[in-house]
């Protein structure tokens, strides 16, 4: 653990990643998905997908405590499980799940923008695809020129996210109608619970505290502090804002405006200013969530090779950024483009459900002196396992696509791990068999006359120059 003299993250620092990471442009993208589904049982269903992420926050911050680095989730993986190929798929997996955030985001941005503009279904699709693009084109551009940008600017982001949607909540609370949101409104119980599961994305960006555990000031105090600040004040925060939408619109208005719910929410309240004011704050929002999700993805790709868990191809750095950062930008437009809204959030949760169950188990296998409550990390484990079963059966009825997705990228990746680590096996063996070839005594005469040399003859007198 760093001396805190040397420690550059504050509690209020941490708590911002913490927040930016989570609302960023996860709540503008899924929130009209939630809806569809659980009607007026949203809030219910975030405060669900709350209860895992709290869990899952209690593990990481003992994790973050116990093993403190720059690399967060792949480091505590890697410490508690060892390298081999399941660990190096979920690690790799943990990367497509910023892929597929990158999508989501830059759906949003799309989204949001077309819905900002006039003209007719068509020109909008076409705005749509021509703003995704330009959404993840320009971040790409801005980590490519001054990646430092980035950190300087997300406070800022942060506090102008946090003001508008606390003023949406605080507008709409009076044209709120508590029968929209009655049990008889509600959808089945597994229907609700999944469809927690399936915006659980909204929730993840918690996890990227644990990148800066190694930098925190009096980090036993501000860590268990930091994750779980920032997880409750978004859980609430979620949970005002769903109870606003879906109260505020009839179902049919929701179904409607499923990509831009809480902008249409807004205007319910605050007329076209507050359609207008939620639509550009949507775009910066999510604008700062593909920056700081692209600078994330490169890190974390260059991260996992240096981990030996990805071919030497990504320590590469062309344009003075990993290749991770290229990668990243050029699939996530894909994404957002290709597939649904619905589709890639329900990708998303699924990566991230998966890699939470993981290092939920991590917590309750790492080291004694971590001194985790293996209760909680296990109930949060059997959450994390079970949530990511649910909506893995309720995605086969409703959106098979994510789960074709979805299992062609994990059968990829630990067949591309597979092969790794055979392959690094099997040049270790060559190594140790090969038999050791003779050296002519040349060589001998000559590495002797060296280091008589260089005990023996002033510097400039050196051999062989």
């Amino acid at each position: 653990m760093n001396d805190d003299s040397t420690s550059t993250v504050s509690l209020t620092g941490a708590v911002a990643i913490g927040i930016g990471g989570m609302v960023g442009g996860g709540i503008f993208a899924v929130l009209g998905v939630a809806a569809e589904q659980a009607g007026g049982a949203t809030p219910l269903a975030f405060a669900i997908a709350g209860v895992v992420a709290a869990l899952t926050a209690y593990s990481y911050t003992k994790l973050s405590l116990g093993y403190p680095s720059g690399g967060g989730t792949v480091h505590f993986i890697d410490q508690v499980f060892g390298r081999d190929p399941v660990t190096g798929t979920v690690n790799v997996v943990l990367w497509a799940g910023y892929i597929a955030t990158t999508g989501l985001y830059a759906a949003a941005f799309g989204n949001y923008g077309a819905s900002l503009l006039p003209g007719d279904a068509e020109s909008s699709a076409a705005v749509f695809k021509s703003l995704a693009v330009v959404g993840v084109a320009v971040p790409w551009w801005i980590n490519l020129s001054n990646a430092g940008l980035i950190a300087r600017t997300e406070g800022i982001v942060v506090a102008i996210k946090m003001s508008i949607l606390l003023l949406v909540v605080a507008a709409g609370v009076p044209s709120v109608d508590s029968g929209r949101l009655g049990a008889d409104t509600w959808s089945s119980p597994a229907s609700i619970i999944a469809a927690g599961m399936l915006v659980f994305v909204a929730y993840e960006g918690f996890e990227l505290i644990s990148n800066a555990s190694a930098d925190m000031v009096r980090p036993r105090r501000n860590l268990p502090l930091a994750y779980g600040l920032s997880v409750g004040i978004v859980v609430v925060l979620y949970i005002a804002i769903s109870a606003v939408v879906v109260g505020s619109l009839a179902p049919a208005e929701i179904e409607a405006a499923a990509d831009f719910a809480l902008a249409e929410a807004a205007s319910a309240s605050l007329g076209q200013i507050g359609f207008t004011l939620v639509g550009m704050s949507a775009l910066l929002a999510t604008f700062s969530a593909i920056n700081a999700t692209l600078y994330g993805a490169a890190r974390l790709s260059f991260t996992i090779a240096t981990e030996g868990e990805l071919p030497p191809l990504f320590r590469r750095r062309p344009w003075h950024q990993p290749i991770g950062l290229h990668i990243t930008a050029i699939i996530g437009v894909a994404i957002a483009v290709g597939l649904s809204l619905a589709t890639i959030s329900g990708l998303s949760s699924l990566i991230f459900l998966m890699v939470f169950a993981f290092v939920n188990v991590a917590a309750v296998r790492a080291d004694s002196d971590v001194r985790v409550n293996r209760w909680t990390s296990g109930l949060g484990a059997l959450l994390a396992t079970a949530s990511f079963a649910l909506l893995f059966v309720q995605s086969l009825t409703d959106d098979v696509v994510a789960v074709i997705v979805f299992g062609v990228l994990v059968a990829g990746a630990l067949t591309a791990e597979h092969t790794l680590f055979r392959r690094r096996r099997s040049a270790r063996v060559a190594a140790a068999t090969t038999p050791r070839r003779e050296r002519p005594v040349s060589d001998y005469l000559r590495n002797l006359l060296v280091v008589l040399s260089a005990r023996t003859l002033p510097p400039v007198w050196h051999v062989g120059q």
